[in-house]
């Protein structure tokens, strides 16, 4: 029976990052995964993975598109499936490696297997109990189930399904407006898929600002996909290799079907626990299945911690990083932090959404004063030389003292963009110290100072 100081059950964002720091800080440390790669479901078959498509699908866009416009003459490239999921396949091994290595160098244990909690201070990993001091439970989430709708993984594929199928479809039904069904959705519309999306609610994208929720569909719209809001679905049938979806619309009860060569379910994802043995340790969760813990990441068992997706919050990889850095820090007897009012999300279509703070919607709500500044990408040189000047940036700022609630941008790069933000909220900033700190011409980043400015006497270039 080996023992530890730490022992990390899950090898995602979160786990991993918890095992390194621990690591770092001292401890001497596990990390349990039962995959044959480290990295969890972000590295695997996530963010990363996903990323890849959309960055090669995103290139054949340009060439289709833009090429020509620069004076780039030639025949449109043609799409070879299997090499640019072998391209995928690549970049998942150079990531997944790299954790490996840096396990190695940190001097981390990999428990390979799957682990259990039989009790307070020891993991079971197959036939082996091991003792920890303290326990990080980082298992990640899981796809949501949706009524009436069986996930076959060829046919009917959840986002895991959808980064390997045998072949891009003529026609994709996308349940589900969020990030993953967004995103996905892209990658087959640029590969000449006719993409439909079902959405439950109204709108695209519920906890995005409601004024970059329209111009974004609108975009994607542009792009070629289209959408049913308001829509319940009821079932889905395969029948000769194709799908046949049912709905309801929700604003009359009306029943209609669509019909695909593949149906992606993305209505989300929900906290992955099973098989740890938390009911009988009394370790207290949500009714929705999240591991309930304090400020400190402790759960109700002495001695064991929760991070990540387990836990309560938004399903974020970066989200779950922090949480794993400040859970080590804590059972270092550190100070372990996490701002959770400047977390940024991300949407990586073309162009990118990404948001940090408060909404409009959300300030209204509370009754808070603020003031908005907006700038266009269309009055950004860099943007438009480069085809990119759909979209803008919107920073909100608190009407009496100027400093910066939240910020929404949609546009090229938004999802790098929004980090200057940010830091300016960490640090405490007022709009005016954007405005006023000078920034590299022509960059896109100059929409940014942009709204910062129109949060005052004005943009210089609107």
């Amino acid at each position: 029976m080996a023992s530890y100081d730490v022992i990390v059950i899950g090898s995602g964002p979160g786990g991993y990052v918890a095992a390194i720091r621990a690591a770092q800080l001292g401890l001497k440390t596990a990390c349990v995964e039962g995959r044959e790669t480290l990295g969890g479901t972000c590295l695997n078959v996530g963010c990363i993975p996903s990323k890849a498509l959309l960055h090669a699908t995103h290139q054949l866009h340009e060439a289709e598109h833009n090429f020509a416009k620069m004076g780039l003459k030639g025949k449109a490239p043609s799409v070879d499936w299997e090499q640019m999921q072998a391209y995928k396949d690549d970049v998942i091994g150079q990531n997944t490696k790299g954790i490996e290595f840096l396990f190695k160098k940190n001097k981390i244990d990999w428990l390979k297997g799957w682990g259990t909690i039989p009790e307070a201070g020891k993991v079971k990993v197959g036939d082996e109990t091991h003792e920890a001091k303290n326990i990080i439970i980082a298992t990640g989430s899981d796809v949501a189930k949706l009524k009436g709708v069986e996930i076959d993984e060829e046919v009917v594929v959840s986002s895991t399904g959808a980064l390997s199928l045998k072949k891009p479809p003529k026609k994709m039904v996308v349940i589900g407006a969020g990030v993953i069904g967004l995103e996905m959705g892209s990658v087959y519309a640029r590969l000449g898929a006719e993409v439909t999306v079902v959405e439950f609610l109204d709108t695209i994208t519920p906890t995005m600002d409601g004024e970059v929720q329209k111009a974004f569909q609108k975009l994607l719209k542009k792009q070629g996909l289209e959408f049913v809001l308001g829509a319940a679905v009821q079932s889905t049938e395969i029948k000769n290799g194709k799908a046949r979806v049912a709905y309801k619309l929700r604003k009359d009860d009306s029943e209609h079907t669509l019909d695909a060569d593949c149906v992606l379910v993305a209505t989300g994802r929900v906290p992955y626990t099973d098989g740890l043995g938390l009911k009988d340790l009394g370790v207290q969760t949500t009714e929705r299945g999240f591991i309930k813990t304090d400020d400190h990441w402790k759960t109700s068992v002495d001695g064991i911690y929760a991070i990540g997706d387990a836990t309560e919050g938004p399903m974020l990889a970066h989200k779950a990083e922090d949480e794993g850095m400040a859970a080590a820090e804590v059972i270092a007897s550190k100070h372990g932090h996490v701002n959770y009012g400047v977390i940024p999300s991300v949407i990586y279509t073309h162009p990118e959404v990404a948001s940090v703070g408060k909404t409009e919607e959300e300030l209204k709500k509370d009754g808070r004063s603020f003031k908005a500044g907006k700038f266009s990408f269309m009055g950004n040189g860099r943007a438009k030389a480069n085809f990119a000047a759909d979209g803008f940036v919107k920073i909100l700022a608190d009407k009496d003292t100027d400093r910066i609630l939240g910020a929404h941008i949609i546009g090229p790069m938004a999802g790098d963009l929004i980090h200057e933000i940010c830091v300016a909220m960490e640090f405490g900033a007022a709009a005016e110290d954007l405005a006023l700190t000078c920034h590299a011409h022509p960059t896109y980043s100059e929409a940014v100072r942009e709204a910062a400015l129109a949060c005052g006497d004005g943009p210089i270039h609107m």
